[in-house]
Order: structure tokens, then C-alpha cells, then sequence
């Protein structure tokens, strides 16, 4: 009975409004997460391009193909080492393999960690992470693995979150919506999105729903993560673009066939990236060696690809976004390059590039290595769509139909879909392309790819909606109890055992020894009124003081008690039971007229009735 009471107070406390912190402590709390989040981020960028620069480019002659918005090293000079970067990423995946031993569940992207943290672990993630997560992170990224940062930081963003919620000590609420923030933040810091960052944090948590209440405090931390990373880096976007895009309606029908082959392209990526997990997960290799198998062969896929392209475009050791989140590819389909050849050629060149990148990104993230998924997933939807809009081009001989559109429509589209996210991806792409002239296309074509892909998701912890998610489903039957009040549940006044204020005190110990089903006892005044209650302590103090008894009355032992109104909801009324630490409340009209009592035990069984059609556990 004590442990069901205090699961119910919790539960209770933690349905209560969040309004009100929200105008106060809780946006100041995000913006001290957002600050964080776009320092860290800002210098694990600055980090990962110092080792990228020493170990691809100098030690391997890797040359890197950047985005617009990207600004690398000059060019190193060093003649190009294929034996040494198809060695590299194991050895990066090695050590983030060895750093990730004091900390399991720093592998993997980051997105779907910070989830689970959100729905299973009361928002927890644990502090060792902000350590572990970026080393291990830099490790696999800075030798080559194919993955993205934004996952990492995403991850990141919410442990300063979590870790803040700790030294400020606030409730398992806030420290959710402080994770949320940090997410939000640690996109934004990556990108430079604040807008699509705050939608894309409160949009992943679900397949066909939003946390709405993060909405704001994502807001705030993501735009001070923005001013920091601004502040340090500029503002230029990613990806350079066309001067413009005009709106062609005629064009919609194509971008519909492009999103349902992209769904095509969707479906094949999920499943490799299973099936590398699958195959990882039956390896008899220590769980924290096993990135390093898949980084081996991604390194032996890629190298062979780059010097064999490299040939073929005159440039040794020319990167093809293989390696890497695939920035550079993405901006080669939107805007061409001089290392893209003309024609139908271009169109196969791209699609090799998008399935040889579909093959790194699940051996890098589906063995483990700590790499993000959102990058490689934006560079596939780019690539796809680059091709598929130089295809159309072609097979219509139109001028008007420019390629760059189709891959940025097919970036936001591709990820949209396997992620759950389409309202967020088509404003962070647009963000990061720094034009809004797509949004149509973009609508349509993202929402086609989403229900084509929708029974299959990137981020296997996503419930579907609140309702699914331990978090709310117990806040689900606390509404419930909000809607039902207390004449739905209260014992009416003739099955009660009442007294009189001048009963004698013997009496009412011996009935009250006999009415097994009741603890707490109203007494009442000549009119009907109630006056206070007796309870099971005071009675306990009177059987042991017979002689002090014989000679009371129940106006002696009893306690003060206002009661509570029939129409009052049951929620009101548990908390009213909680706060008095009373078994049972008194019923009483607005004249103080007794009318019945309201036991805990029954709002107990109706709560766990409501529990158990909910599927609600503690949060």
C-alpha cells in the first residue's frame, strides 16, 4: 500500500503543468545547455578537422571533397597512400572501440541513445559520456569512419543536459526537457540551423508524434548554440545553390516518382544497415573490437573506389564523400563540379557514390562506431536525387529542369522518411541550403517517401506517439482521473461509520475496531456537519490510555479536516490525501454538510485499472 502511495505522488507530482516553470527557471536552464552545447560543438569541430587534416590528408595524400560552407587545410602535398587509408579507419574504430568499454553506450550514432535515455532512463545519460562520447567520436570520424557529426553532438548536447539537471537538482520533467534542449543545441551547433533544430529535437522522439512541450526551451538552447557557433565559425550555410528555383507545377509528378524510388533506396539502406548489426551482434568478438571489423572493410570498400575515380578524374586520392558525413557529394549533386562528368555518365557516377556510401555508413554506424546517421542519410537523399534529376533532364531534353532541386528535395525527403521527421528535415534543409523556394516540392515529395517508409524507422527506440511511451502513458491515466471526480467514487454518508462530537470515546473505540473496511472517521456536529476526523493514530493513542478514555469524548480525538467537494476530480482529491497524509477524505457539500467518504484504496485500484489499459509504469 505505501509503495503504490508513493508511485501515485510521484506520478502525480510529475503530471502537474509545466507552464509555469517554463516562464522562469526552465528557459534559463536551456540557455545555459545551449551555450554549452555550442562551445563543445564548436570545438569538437575545430578537433575533428585538425585530425582529419593530419591523418587523411597529410598521412594518407587524402584529398577531401568539402561542401560550399566547409573550409578546410591547403593542400597537404602528400603523394596519396591507398594501403595506409584503407588501414585508417580500423585503427580510429579500434580506439574509440577501447574508449567505449567504460561507457557501451557511446556507440553507435548518438540519436537513438539520447531517445532511449529519454523514454526508459528518466532523461539520464550518464556523465562519463560527455568524455567518452567525443573522443571516441573524434577517433572514428577523424580516420575516415563514414558518419556524420551531428549524431555525436546530438548525444552530447543531451548529457550536458542531463548533467546540468544533476548540479541544479531539478525534477525527472525538467531534466527531460533540458535532454530535449541539449539535443536541440547540438544539431544546431553542427549545422547552424537553429530553426529545423529545435523541430528536428522534438520530432525524433516519435514516429507520428511531437514532444511539443520541449518546443520552447528547444527553441531558446538552439538559438544561443547558433549565436555561439556564428560568433566563432560565421554564418554561411552548408551548401551553395542555384541563384534561384522557380515553382514549375508541371515538374510535381516527377519529384512523386523520385520520392517513391527514394523510398526504394530507403528501404535497402535500413535493411543493410540491420543486417550489419544482425551479423555484428553474432560476432564472438568483444563487443568493443567489433567497430573495428567494420571499419577494416569499409576502409578496404573505399580505398580501391577513390583511387580507381581518382584516376579517372585526374586527381589521386580525390575524395568522394565515401568517407566522412558527405557534405562535399551532397554539394556536387546540387550544384555540379568539375569532377563530375557530363551526361548519362554523371547520373551512373552518382548513384555508385550514393551505394558505395549506402555500404560505408552501415558498416560504420551498424558495427558500432560512434558516427552519426544524419549525414550520410542527407548525402544519400542528395546524391539520389542529383541523379535522378540529371536522368530527367536527359530522358525530356528539358533545360528547365535543374538537378540541384531534385537533390535537395531528395535530401530532406530521404532522411525525412527514415527518421520519422518531415517537417524538420524540410525546414533544416532549407536552412542549410538558405533558400525556402523548395518547400513545396519538398512537401510533397517528403510526405509521399513517409508513407511509403513508415512502418520502418532509422532509430529503433522511437515509439509511435506519447501514448506508446512510458513517460506519458502514466500522465495518460492521470488524465483520466483529472475527468472523473469524486461522487463517481466516494462512499456515500449511510455506509460510513460517523460520530457525534460528544460520543463517548469507549464507544467509538469499540465500533471502530469492528468496521474493519474504514481508517479514518468523520466526526460530525447535531446539523450533519462535518467537524474534523477521527483517525487510526488517534485511536491508537486512546487504546493505550484506557483510563484517559473513559472519561473522552470523540471532540477529544479528533483532528481537524475541511474535507473535500463531490464534484472535485480525483486528481485533486489524491493530492489532497497526499499532502494531509490522511487514508481517506471526508465528503462534504458547500455548506459542510457530510454526504461520504473518499478512500485512497479505491483511487488506487482505479488508478492501476487505468494502468493497466494504459500500459502506464513509472516514469
Amino acid at each position: 500500500m505505501r509503495s503504490a502511495q508513493r508511485l501515485l505522488s510521484s506520478l502525480l507530482r510529475e503530471a502537474t503543468p509545466v507552464e509555469v516553470q517554463i516562464l522562469g527557471r526552465t528557459l534559463l536552464h536551456a540557455a545555459l545547455v545551449g551555450v554549452a552545447a555550442g562551445f563543445l560543438g564548436s570545438g569538437l569541430l575545430w578537433a575533428l578537422g585538425a585530425l582529419e587534416h593530419v591523418l587523411l590528408e597529410q598521412g594518407a595524400g587524402y584529398v577531401p571533397l568539402l561542401a560550399a560552407g566547409e573550409h578546410g587545410s591547403p593542400p597537404s602535398g602528400t603523394p596519396f597512400r591507398p594501403w595506409l587509408l584503407a588501414l585508417l579507419p580500423a585503427v580510429g574504430a579500434l580506439v574509440a572501440g577501447w574508449l567505449t568499454r567504460w561507457a557501451p553506450e557511446a556507440r553507435g550514432g548518438g540519436a537513438d541513445q539520447a531517445i532511449e535515455a529519454f523514454h526508459h532512463l528518466r532523461g539520464e545519460v550518464r556523465r562519463r559520456v560527455l568524455l567518452i562520447k567525443p573522443l571516441a567520436s573524434l577517433a572514428t570520424l577523424g580516420a575516415g569512419g563514414s558518419g556524420g557529426r551531428e549524431g555525436p553532438t546530438m548525444h552530447i548536447g543531451a548529457a550536458i543536459g542531463s548533467a546540468l539537471s544533476d548540479l541544479l537538482k531539478v525534477s525527472a520533467r525538467e531534466r527531460r526537457l533540458l535532454l530535449v534542449a541539449g539535443m536541440a543545441a547540438g544539431i544546431s551547433a553542427v549545422f547552424k540551423t537553429p530553426l529545423g533544430a529545435a523541430l528536428l529535437a522534438i520530432e525524433v522522439f516519435y514516429r507520428d508524434d511531437f514532444e511539443s512541450q520541449a518546443l520552447v526551451p528547444a527553441l531558446l538552447a538552439s538559438v544561443m548554440a547558433y549565436s555561439v557557433v556564428v560568433t566563432l565559425h560565421g554564418s554561411e550555410p552548408l551548401f551553395a545553390h542555384a541563384a534561384s528555383y522557380a515553382f514549375a507545377p508541371a515538374q510535381l509528378p516527377l519529384y512523386v516518382v523520385m520520392a517513391v524510388m527514394l523510398a526504394m533506396m530507403a528501404y535497402a539502406f535500413l535493411a543493410t544497415l540491420r543486417a550489419v548489426r544482425s551479423a555484428t551482434s553474432r560476432s564472438r568478438l568483444p563487443e568493443w573490437l567489433r567497430p573495428a571489423v567494420g571499419a577494416l572493410l569499409l576502409g578496404l570498400l573505399a580505398a580501391p573506389v577513390i583511387t580507381l575515380v581518382g584516376r579517372a578524374v585526374g586527381s589521386q586520392g580525390q575524395g568522394l564523400g565515401i568517407l566522412g558525413g558527405g557534405y562535399g557529394a551532397a554539394q556536387i549533386a546540387i550544384t555540379g563540379s568539375p569532377l563530375l562528368p557530363q551526361g548519362w555518365d554523371a547520373v551512373q557516377l552518382l548513384l555508385l557514390l550514393a551505394l558505395a556510401k549506402l555500404v560505408a555508413t552501415a558498416l560504420t554506424v551498424g558495427s558500432g562506431g560512434s558516427a552519426g546517421d544524419f549525414a550520410p542519410s542527407l548525402a544519400l537523399g542528395a546524391l539520389f536525387g542529383g541523379a535522378f534529376g540529371r536522368a530527367a533532364q536527359l530522358v525530356f531534353h528539358d533545360p528547365s529542369i535543374d538537378p540541384g532541386a531534385f537533390a535537395l528535395v531528395g535530401m530532406g525527403a530521404f532522411y525525412g522518411a527514415i527518421a520519422h521527421v518531415p517537417i524538420a528535415a524540410l525546414i533544416l534543409v532549407s536552412e542549410l541550403a538558405g533558400t525556402y523556394e523548395l518547400l513545396v516540392p519538398s512537401m510533397l515529395a517528403g510526405g509521399v517517401a513517409l508513407l511509403l517508409v513508415r512502418q520502418n524507422t532509422l532509430y529503433p527506440a522511437q515509439p509511435r506517439t506519447q501514448r506508446d511511451s512510458p513517460v506519458h502513458r502514466a500522465a495518460s491515466a492521470m488524465d483520466v482521473l483529472q475527468r472523473r471526480s469524486v461522487r463517481e467514487l466516494m462512499r456515500p454518508a449511510a455506509d460510513v461509520h460517523t460520530f457525534r462530537l460528544g460520543h463517548p470515546l469507549t464507544d467509538v473505540l469499540h465500533i471502530a475496531t469492528e468496521a474493519v473496511d474504514q481508517e479514518v472517521f468523520p466526526v460530525l456536529d447535531d446539523g450533519g456537519r462535518l467537524s474534523g476526523v477521527i483517525t487510526g493514530e488517534g485511536l491508537r493513542f486512546a487504546g493505550r490510555e484506557p483510563t484517559l478514555a473513559a472519561w473522552a469524548i470523540a471532540e477529544d480525538a479528533m483532528q481537524p479536516s475541511e474535507g473535500v467537494g463531490p464534484d472535485t476530480n480525483l486528481r485533486q482529491a489524491t493530492l489532497r490525501l497526499l499532502e494531509g497524509g490522511l487514508h481517506s477524505l471526508a465528503v462534504v457539500e458547500a455548506d459542510g454538510m457530510f454526504v461520504g467518504l473518499l478512500d485512497e484504496a479505491d483511487v488506487q485500484r482505479v488508478w492501476l485499472d487505468l494502468s493497466q489499459v494504459e500500459g502506464a509504469t513509472a516514469p
